[in-house]
């Protein structure tokens, strides 16, 4: 994959917001990969993400020409004022540093490591991070430091002065709750806005809490489902990324529930992670507008 640099925006629509942006690329010498835009009529937004490559193609040159992006961050800063536009230019030639935590449940967690390792999350995981051991020698399988951080009612704030020190210690870009089954406090997650991604199993909004498959078959339900989404400060109600469901009948007992379970949980955090890595994703208010 060639280096790339991506835009994202969101601000009060108006007429000639592409129109404005893409010019102003083109002056640069931009060559566009990928746009995508989305307004919200109701609250009168607009978004868009544009993803450019740094390299221009240029046949009659040894050595295309780089796309300078400092140059173009000082012309955009001006416009995006102007517009009122609030926006974020970042490129992939930095990849993030991603942080997995888990409790005991690994196949979330194992699924990331494996996708990781076959290069379809362009990232880097320099720390895992867990209240219990059982994952310490799938982390030292894929050659990861491993902190093992105990979780009590009375050292909780022991703890996540730890998990302070740790994330900065290690750059951490972006937190991934792989069935973390911790809480985290509102400073924890005030310190990490819209980078902390969770995996919940079950379609929510239905079934917050730590028993939805037991609440879901108690309720006779025909779909279960799991949900990646952003972490706030109320439980199970960050920004939903993405969801996936399956099929189920009064036959199923809960185990069954779980088993199937597990493989929604898989495929929706992937790719949330994939997505936010990707920077496919913006958040307003309490939604995302994920682009194609």
């Amino acid at each position: 994959m060639s280096d790339s640099a991506v835009l994202l925006i969101d601000c009060p629509d108006r007429p000639g917001l592409v129109a404005r942006v893409s010019s102003l690329l083109f002056d640069h010498g931009a060559n566009i990969l990928h746009a995508d835009q989305h307004q919200d009529h109701e609250l009168g937004l607009f978004f868009m993400r544009v993803e450019w490559a740094l390299h221009a193609p240029a046949a009659d040159s040894p050595a295309p020409p780089a796309f300078d992006l400092d140059a173009f961050r000082h012309a955009f800063a001006p416009l995006a004022a102007s517009l009122r536009m609030n926006w974020t230019l970042s490129s992939s030639s930095r990849l993030p540093r991603v942080a997995l935590f888990c409790s005991q449940y690994l196949h979330c967690i194992a699924d990331l490591l494996e996708r990781w390792r076959l290069g379809e999350l362009r990232c880097e995981i320099p720390l895992v991070v867990s209240n219990h051991r059982t994952v310490e020698k799938l982390a030292a399988f894929y050659g990861i430091p491993f902190e093992h951080v105990p979780v009590s009612p009375d050292a909780r704030a022991a703890a996540e002065a730890r998990h302070f020190d740790l994330l900065a210690r290690h750059a951490i870009d972006l937190v991934v709750l792989a069935r973390y089954m911790q809480i985290l406090s509102p400073a924890f997650v005030a310190r990490h806005p819209s980078s902390i991604i969770n995996v919940h199993h079950s379609f929510l909004p239905a079934f917050t809490g730590a028993r939805p498959y037991h609440a879901a078959h108690q309720r006779g339900v025909k779909l279960i489902g799991a949900t990646s989404h952003y972490v706030t400060e109320v439980l199970d109600d960050g920004p939903i990324i993405e969801q996936d469901v399956a099929r189920v009948s009064h036959r199923d007992q809960v185990e069954d529930l779980v088993a199937r379970g597990r493989d929604l949980e898989r495929l929706v955090l992937s790719r949330a992670v994939r997505w936010h890595l990707d920077r496919r994703i913006l958040c307003y208010g309490n939604k995302t507008v994920v682009f194609d």
